[in-house]
């Protein structure tokens, strides 16, 4: 077929909404024609961005916690280079060079959640070889798990899923293919948004986080009942509130104030007086001594990772009869009774086939067990015990990060990893695994799980970008293997290097948090102490109560484990969406400024990702600025710019016209 030399500029009417009965989605990039996808500038171009964004996404994600979604600010430069390049018809290519690029932010935070553990726990270390691996298995084992619930998560469940992220990028995609006047709202909000952003994170001119610490009577009541509200002013989170939608944000936020405002002032209420010992780590101070935060990251948030991995639980029960026909069809085709089914799949479902699948899946699990007992635990049996966690865990919990994904554009792989590490840990010490050792298998299983559970949450993203614009999944799917063996290269180095030149542990150290909380939970497993079993229970039983309440447990576990200055933010995004989209008896007036408040929550969310980027590199330079204003100054800017952030986003999409 030859390749067609123009297409449609827009999404179809129905790309976010549900399908009528009898409806059919049909993508920007026909079906039916062949387009350039897979070609020597979108495969260079998508290594060169996994490198760069790799080094970037560790050295951040090590320093302050968070690692920023590549997708969006790869997807920006992707249509940037076309349109310089003058390359016409490229929206194919650009979603390969995303594709791959992409790879960066999951392979990161695979690694630097866990693996630096074994430099801040005394008496570890990791070798290159040991991150390389960790991180490529579990990258490619994510791939291959996730890849059969493609068709389920992308079509089968379209419209009823946001797709935050997904969203966001796949505007500013299109938004390339447009060019001229109707891509001017996009680049106008991610210009604002950016600069935004990065004179916040990078100059401190303004509160990143607004708190009722900053009143008199906040402070007190925050010191005394433990009670205290904050928002994060950031543009990008206000972006994904508004996408996300007044529904999820406001049961992902329930799940904060029922944390802030009832668990924890509970909590101080029934054990000020008690240095409370749960099996969460060394306690030396009472309840009503601790701050909030101090309550939350010491107990409360343990509830959340029990009310994550319940709902975990329940969606692989409720996902069941999607995962046994995945399995159903492998069989299937190995036994060629489905060859004659796949003369007719149409460009857009192809997936790689399911017998070369198969054969990945079972030489990447020789691998990994032959990684493990090679190369982490020496012990055949033992080896053998990591390894049957870590495939039941991967392959169970890949609906579960694809699910959180898709509903929240927030993978809670850190939550997730935790409890897989306490998991194998118990097994572990179980089997007679225990001490140094043991801790260094458990924190290398870690990392191959994070990957996996990180990697199919990115993909099912990148799935469904390519869903709504025409890719051929089966060359995203290909390619990611690539960016994964890439990423996996860069990260191994980046990561020993900034060992070496800042180190993990001591004065101006880096803080890897989401390490030093593994660390933290893995040492006293692994010395016998026990865990917060109790914690988890808790979490557990209210993840049941949700769901026989028909709430959305996933969204609400999430909302108690995410920090609540995330959280509030969304909820204001969420209301700013709803109020555009309500102000008119005319639907059609009201879809059309909906349409355009995504538009513009699409370039927050680039434009904070892409200066997030830009603020990295920055700080890696060694440019450090501290700002001199009063707190009292700072906290009042801040709330009057995130306001105006506000009234920006409601005015403009209000100011949209309908289309005849």
């Amino acid at each position: 077929m030859k390749e067609e030399e123009s297409m449609p500029v827009n999404l179809p009417e129905n790309a976010f909404r549900e399908l009528n009965e009898g409806e059919e989605y049909q993508p920007v990039m026909s079906p039916d024609k062949n387009y350039r996808e897979v070609t020597p500038w979108s495969v260079s171009w998508g290594i060169v961005m996994t490198i760069v964004f790799s080094a970037a996404a560790a050295y951040l994600g090590l320093k302050v916690g968070q690692v920023f979604e590549a997708a969006i600010p790869i997807a920006i430069i992707a249509v940037g280079l076309s349109t310089a390049a003058k390359r016409k018809n490229a929206l194919g290519e650009n979603v390969i060079i995303q594709s791959i690029g992409a790879c960066s932010g999951n392979v990161v935070a695979g690694v630097i959640f866990t693996l630096p553990a074994l430099y801040i726990i005394p008496g570890l270390s990791a070798n290159f070889l040991q991150i390389f691996m960790s991180s490529l298995l579990g990258g490619v084992l994510g791939i291959l798990f996730l890849i059969p619930f493609r068709k389920y998560f992308v079509s089968d469940m379209h419209g009823k899923y946001p797709f935050p992220e997904a969203t966001a990028t796949t505007q500013i995609l299109i938004s390339g293919q447009k060019g001229g006047s109707q891509a001017k709202p996009l680049i106008f909000a991610g210009l604002i948004g950016g600069l935004y952003d990065f004179l916040l994170s990078t100059f401190g001119w303004w509160s990143e986080v607004l708190t009722t610490r900053i009143l008199p009577f906040g402070d007190m009541i925050a010191d005394k009942a433990k009670l205290v509200f904050k928002v994060n002013t950031g543009a990008a989170v206000l972006g994904l509130g508004y996408i996300i939608g007044l529904k999820y944000c406001l049961i992902i936020c329930a799940g904060s104030i029922f944390v802030w405002f009832l668990l924890i002032p509970g909590f101080n209420m029934i054990w000020g007086d008690t240095m409370l010992h749960l099996n969460s780590g060394d306690v030396s101070m009472t309840v009503g001594a601790m701050t909030p935060e101090q309550i939350f990251t010491t107990y409360v948030r343990y509830i959340g990772i029990g009310g994550i991995a319940m709902a975990g639980v329940i969606g692989i029960v409720r996902s069941w009869g999607v995962i046994r026909s995945a399995v159903g069809l492998a069989s299937k085709e190995l036994k060629g009774q489905a060859s004659a089914s796949r003369v007719v799949v149409k460009r857009t479902q192809k997936d790689i086939a399911m017998k070369s699948l198969v054969v990945a899946i079972a030489i990447t699990l020789v691998l990994i067990l032959l990684f493990f007992y090679l190369g982490v635990i020496h012990n055949f049996v033992q080896a053998l015990i990591a390894f049957v966690v870590v495939t039941l865990i991967a392959f169970l919990f890949t609906t579960v990060a694809a699910n959180a994904i898709a509903i929240v554009g927030t993978n809670p792989v850190s939550g997730m990893t935790l409890m897989s590490l306490i998991l194998a840990s118990v097994v572990l010490v179980a089997s007679g695994l225990s001490g140094t050792s043991g801790m260094i298998a458990a924190l290398v299983i870690g990392g191959v799980v994070c990957t996996a559970l990180s990697t199919a949450g990115e993909l099912v993203t990148d799935l469904k970008i390519g869903y709504w614009l025409g890719s051929t999944p089966a060359k995203q799917q290909t390619w990611k293997f690539v960016g994964t063996l890439v990423a996996a290269a860069t990260v191994g180095g980046v990561m020993i290097i900034l060992n070496k030149t800042y180190g993990f542990t001591g004065e101006n150290a880096l803080s890897a948090p989401q390490a030093n909380a593994m660390a933290a939970v893995i040492q006293p497993l692994m010395l016998g102490q026990g865990a917060p079993w109790l914690l988890y229970g808790v979490g557990a039983v209210l993840a049941l109560i949700l769901t026989w309440l028909k709430i959305p447990a996933l969204a609400f576990a999430l909302g108690m484990f995410i920090p609540l200055e995330l959280n509030t933010p969304l909820v204001i995004g969420g209301l700013v969406s709803w109020y555009v989209s309500t102000r008119s008896t005319d639907k059609a007036l009201n879809k059309a400024r909906q349409e355009k408040g995504t538009l513009l929550a699409s370039g927050f969310i680039a434009g904070g990702a892409l200066m997030g980027v830009v603020s990295a590199a920055i700080r890696f330079a060694g440019f450090e600025y501290t700002c001199t204003m009063n707190e009292t100054l700072l906290q009042s800017l801040g709330l009057v710019l995130y306001l105006a952030l506000i009234i920006y986003l409601a005015k403009s999409s209000l100011s949209a016209k309908k289309t005849e």
